[in-house]
């Protein structure tokens, strides 16, 4: 169900920081055209740590509404809350989500043991597809390949978005789980190397601004095809550098609304994408044949 380019999208405000509802509706129209296999909603890029409860469900549910069943939507639901993230866990089955992506409890720092029970707690009471998310340069907590093929054995934990870069280590976890467990990349910049030794797909912010390239990159690197994957990406290159600039989803947002699809809005602590930035990712914009 699972594969291919998944967008981590963001979530657009108006510049008061209410969520822009006509632009949402635009970004998955957007991506619904341009063959994106499937979308993220509250993931990191949907600024999912400055929404409240409320506000998290609510756009959850409304891609949901949007998507009408073409592609599968994956909530993100994780916190370093473990009932928090079960709660949320809850609601996305429940408002029609077909996954939910949890990130690694940041914060707290739990052990691999502790790690292991909180994703085993939830997907032991919660019946959807849910996907391990390692991301330790923003949590500072590490989920190890040894631990990621003990959870392998728990049927409704079907994949990690392993968001380190190190392909080293997404090898060590193809050989440790590969047969039970798909492996994700939420790295542009390595997602087609990884594709090609084993993954499946990509969970994506460069996929925001350019979700049909990404789409065919992609399905390039499932079948094996590292000539027209290595084109693609050359053009992205750009992109899967520059979007990084600030932090996400500061540069991915001036994006977008570069491109039309909603204002500036950004909520604190995040900031507006500064201008001696600009220049740089409309040029990588620009080799990626993106105009407004």
């Amino acid at each position: 169900m699972l594969r291919g380019s998944m967008v981590a999208l963001i979530t657009p405000m108006m510049e008061d920081g209410r969520i822009d509802e006509a632009a949402l509706e635009a970004l998955v129209e957007f991506h619904l055209q341009h063959q994106t296999d499937a979308i993220v909603a509250m993931g990191t890029t949907g600024e999912s740590a400055t929404l409240t409860h409320k506000e998290h469900r609510h756009v959850v549910k409304r891609v949901v509404d949007l998507v009408k069943g073409k592609i599968p939507v994956i909530a993100g639901t994780g916190s370093n809350n473990t009932v928090e993230a079960l709660a949320l866990t809850e609601a996305a089955k429940e408002d029609g989500a077909d996954a939910c992506l949890l990130v690694t409890p940041y914060y707290n720092k739990p052990t691999q043991q502790g790690l292991y029970q909180h994703y085993k707690f939830i997907a032991e009471k919660v019946a959807i597809p849910q996907v391990l998310y390692n991301v330790p340069s923003r949590t500072g907590c590490d989920l190890l390949p040894e631990t990621t093929a003990r959870l392998a054995d728990i049927d409704n934990i079907v994949a990690i978005k392993e968001a380190t870069g190190d392909l080293e280590r997404v090898k060590e976890t193809l050989a440790r789980c590969g047969d039970r467990l798909d492996v994700f990349s939420g790295d542009d910049a390595t997602a087609m190397e990884m594709i090609l030794m084993g993954g499946k797909g990509n969970i994506s912010v460069t996929a925001n601004v350019a979700p049909q390239a990404m789409h065919d990159l992609c399905k390039a690197a499932l079948a094996g095809d590292r000539d027209t994957a290595t084109t693609i990406n050359n053009q992205l290159l750009g992109l899967h550098q520059k979007l990084f600039l600030e932090a996400n989803p500061i540069p991915v947002k001036w994006a977008l609304h570069y491109m039309g699809y909603g204002s500036k809005g950004i909520r604190l602590p995040l900031t507006e994408f500064s201008e001696k930035y600009h220049n740089e990712l409309l040029a990588a914009m620009k080799m990626a044949g993106i105009n407004r």
